[in-house]
């Protein structure tokens, strides 16, 4: 289900950027560069605006519906942390840090061998 949604997930958004970008703004922009500016395309003499706007309303929806479907399964699949569970050690003044390799030292409590 997960790769389902991420996959309509990015054809939404990449729907919605080239829906975007074929609208002719106030200065023609890209979309002029297709055929937006003249009457006899294929959309009609009123130009692609009306189904262009369509469209992009419903890729916004589908990228806006997607988007909450993907943090609310990501949300709930989350069974543990990607940080592994470390035990914190504290490290006295006097004691020099463990080389790679070499065994712990002890604490002084245990009576074994440890450095002070």
């Amino acid at each position: 289900m997960s790769i389902f949604l991420t996959i309509m997930h990015i054809l939404a958004a990449v729907s919605l950027i080239l829906f975007v970008l074929l609208q002719a703004g106030k200065g023609g922009g890209i979309g002029a560069a297709f055929g937006g500016g003249s009457s006899d395309t294929l959309f009609g003499s009123s130009g692609p605006a009306g189904i262009l706007g369509k469209l992009t309303t419903v890729a916004a929806i589908l990228f806006m519906t997607t988007s909450l479907l993907l943090s609310f399964f990501g949300a709930r699949s989350q069974t543990s942390s990607i940080v592994p569970d470390a035990p914190i050690r504290a490290q006295t003044q006097n004691s020099a840090p463990a080389k790679p390799g070499a065994a712990a030292p002890q604490s002084p409590e245990t009576g074994k061998s440890g450095s002070r």
